[in-house]
């Protein structure tokens, strides 16, 4: 695999100056440039980096902007950024890093809030932090800190130690394995500054309470916690530091109005997570999960632990990463209560659009229906009259089922046309659907539905089209999967894949001998595999005997495609998964409209291939002189071709819509065009159609208040369904039975045990 690299251009030395629109200007400073693999790690990066610029390694902090966001800078601090930044940019692309470096602080312990006094002097602290300080003193350059009114406080002498005495807890001494954990949560270390201080709300000092906390690394408890005071204190019981606020009168401000800023503990509680609430993790992580929205709970409780030393539990992770998504994405109870007017909006704003949905008495969701005018109009106007019916399980707060209805455009490729999201998939859903998709159409008569004829579709489309001359074609797939099922345990594993085999070329023979032929061998396998296959209304699904159009499309999981997307947006709210699906609609519309503007032939490129195919086999055919219309064709075989009613003996014509072989020669003969007679469905302009319409953006307004008489008031709660515990299913595809090993004992033949648990008397000679 190609090695990923990017031109980086490094920068160290300018300053950034804000816009008018708010992006960061760097002007100044030198230049150079590097390639940076992505084989490269954090350290070699820095290393490079700091050679370049002739600048100490332990200083250098390293950043860059988003492809497309000038407004916020991302820190790189591990190997996981670096290749992050590479992959963001891309293969042989430029970007700009900017190399800032930091000067060396030891902090005046008298000045700094809420400091601690630590128990470890120099003669006790690791050799190469001792080194550093009494080696390079030079560096030490004191960090200026605010002053504030404190309660004054003279029993604590040891609040002010000078530095060569004792070392400060939070000291950022160059070595310190606390180093990256400091430079994360050093911007809270002065959020609180002392007696005085305001906040607009008792939440705000709260958090700005907890971020503190984490800074200087401490836990603290409650004394109290109300609407308008608060008082905090030290969770070490023998600690003093302590802080009171509370609200000034006829205001909703927060004043602080007395703080002991000085530690005598250790403060080792700290990394237990305890300060860590739901809401500060969601604040910590919410501005990465923007770009990573699949950030997996073990990672945060990493990252936090790496950049903030605090230890979190699986729950806490988890509960943040929730609340995070929720204030990203929308709440997912406020999305149900918006779907009367999200429906309303699809319709309006794409006319002709259906879009409609059902609750129970009790106002919980029941099911919603969605077919956009544009997938209305394609269908009817360029698709063969073709629907593939399938469902995907939705792995989203409140479970559900996606079902959709799919069509094949010109170009054999998936044509979205409808879909609906409901609570469970029932025979009544279904039933539901079908309702929804037939008074969505003008007409269905001649359409063939591909499906599978459990889940009461069989009854329900028979029901419903009763008088629209529609056919059913049962679903290859979901059959061989019945007759796995039915015959479980009976058969070995290589039997059963034979059984398969078998009811698939009996599906695909085109003529009535042929489809005996195969269904002779199933019998020859097992009498019983064969009544059932008798049973199963070979009427339905085998090409000799089928009377619709299904253009030899045997399984109904056409349109995986559709349900891909369904699956990448199934944990978002209802309303902005069905904006996701529209938005996925929109773009396939929009590229395989522009695609076909460059078309040149007649037919669309998989058909022109297919006639070409076909084409190419004449040569080796005779036609002999017609009597009345039919033509005889020989080759291997003698077939007989009736040009005026597009109908060839070896019925390749009829089930693909293109002419076969033999029509093609007798086309050549009478001298026309082979296109003439090929499905109008093939051709790029009945593919244009498809994708002429346009799906228009649904506007993202609030839903309107209960004081606004022209919306009916209709209450929509979120379905009593809740995820069951453990990992979800995914939906498989395919045949999964015949797919799975069979036991097969080799002392008496039998299946399902082995030789070491058969129990079976066996005669030995």
């Amino acid at each position: 695999m190609a090695v990923k690299k990017v031109i980086a251009i490094c920068q160290l030395g300018g300053e950034f100056k804000p816009s008018k629109d708010g992006t960061l200007l760097y002007n100044g400073g030198d230049a150079h440039a590097m390639e940076i693999e992505d084989k490269m790690n954090y350290n070699d990066l820095k290393m490079e980096i700091a050679e370049m610029f002739n600048c100490s390694l332990s200083t250098i902090s390293v950043k860059y902007f988003l492809p497309g966001n000038r407004k916020t800078l991302i820190t790189i601090s591990n190997d996981k950024d670096l290749k992050r930044m590479i992959n963001f940019h891309g293969d042989g692309s430029t970007t700009d890093i900017y190399v800032t470096t930091e000067e060396i602080v030891a902090p005046d312990v008298s000045n700094m809030p809420g400091s601690r006094s630590s128990r470890t002097t120099l003669s006790e602290a690791p050799p190469s932090v001792v080194n550093d300080v009494v080696n390079d003193t030079s560096q030490l350059v004191p960090l200026p800190g605010p002053t504030f009114d404190v309660v004054d406080d003279t029993s604590h002498a040891d609040a002010h130690i000078d530095i060569p005495n004792e070392i400060p807890f939070n000291a950022p001494f160059v070595g310190s394995s606390d180093e990256k954990l400091l430079k994360a949560a050093q911007q809270w270390q002065n959020i609180i500054t002392g007696v005085g201080q305001r906040f607009n709300g008792v939440n705000e000092f709260r958090e700005s309470l907890r971020k503190y906390a984490v800074a200087h690394q401490f836990a603290f408890k409650y004394k109290k916690n109300d609407s308008h005071r608060v008082t905090v204190k030290c969770k070490d019981e023998s600690c003093p530091w302590r802080i009171h606020a509370s609200r000034l009168s006829t205001t909703q401000l927060i004043c602080i109005k007395k703080m002991h800023p000085t530690h005598t503990c250790d403060g080792a509680v700290v990394s237990s997570g305890s300060q860590a609430t739901r809401g500060w993790v969601s604040g910590i992580i919410k501005e990465k999960m923007k770009l990573f929205p699949h950030y997996k709970p073990k990672d945060i409780i990493n990252d936090i632990k790496e950049e903030y030393g605090i230890q979190l539990n699986y729950f806490q992770a988890w509960r943040g990463k929730e609340i995070a998504k929720e204030q990203l994405q929308g709440s997912y109870k406020e999305a149900y209560g918006q779907l009367p007017f999200f429906c309303q909006k699809i319709m309006e704003t794409n006319p002709g659009s259906l879009a409609t949905f059902s609750t129970k008495d009790d106002s919980s969701f029941h099911r919603l229906f969605v077919s956009f005018h544009a997938s209305l109009y394609g269908f009817q106007q360029g698709c063969r009259p073709l629907f593939f019916l399938d469902s995907v399980s939705l792995k989203s707060k409140y479970q559900g089922t996606l079902l959709a209805a799919t069509a094949a455009d010109g170009d054999d490729s998936v044509f979205p046309v409808a879909f609906a999201v409901v609570d469970t998939e029932t025979d009544d859903n279904w039933r539901w659907f079908l309702l929804q998709l037939k008074l969505a159409l003008a007409t269905c008569r001649g359409v063939t539905f591909v499906a599978d004829r459990e889940k009461g579709l069989k009854e329900s489309i028979a029901d419903i089209f009763e008088h629209e001359e529609v056919y059913h074609g049962y679903c290859l797939r979901y059959l061989s999967e019945q007759l796995i099922r039915d015959l479980k345990g009976q058969f070995s594993h290589e039997v059963k894949r034979l059984l398969v085999e078998d009811l698939y070329a009996a599906a695909y023979a085109l003529k009535p001998e042929g489809y005996q032929r195969c269904t002779e061998r199933i019998k020859s396998i097992s009498v019983d595999a064969y009544n059932w296959v008798m049973q199963s209304d070979p009427v339905h699904w085998a090409n000799a005997y089928f009377e619709g159009a299904r253009y030899n499309h045997m399984t109904s999981n056409f349109g995986e495609l559709f349900y891909s997307w369904a699956s990448e947006a199934h944990e978002l709210p209802i309303t902005q998964m069905v904006d996701a699906v529209r938005c996925k609609i929109m773009e396939l519309i929009y590229t395989r409209r522009t695609e076909s503007n460059q078309w040149l032939t007649r037919l669309t490129p998989s058909m022109e291939e297919k006639l070409e195919k076909e084409s190419v086999k004449v040569r080796l055919l005779q036609v002999l002189i017609p009597t009345g219309n039919t033509f005889e064709v020989r080759g291997d075989t003698s077939e007989f071709v009736h040009i005026e009613h597009c109908h060839c003996s070896c019925k390749v014509w009829q089930i693909t819509g293109l002419p076969c072989c033999h029509a093609i020669a007798v086309i050549g003969c009478i001298n026309r065009d082979p296109y003439d007679y090929c499905a109008r469905y093939f051709t790029t302009d009945s593919y244009r159609l498809t994708y002429s319409e346009s799906i228009h953006p649904i506007p993202n307004e609030d839903r309107p208040g209960p004081t606004d008489v022209s919306q009916v008031a209709v209450t929509v709660t979120p379905p009593p369904t809740r995820r069951p515990p453990g990992r979800p299913t995914n939906k498989k595809f395919g045949s999964q039975e015949a797919t799975k090993r069979q036991l097969q004992c080799s002392r008496c033949k039998a299946t399902g045990h082995n030789k070491s648990t058969c129990k079976e008397f066996v005669l030995e000679c």
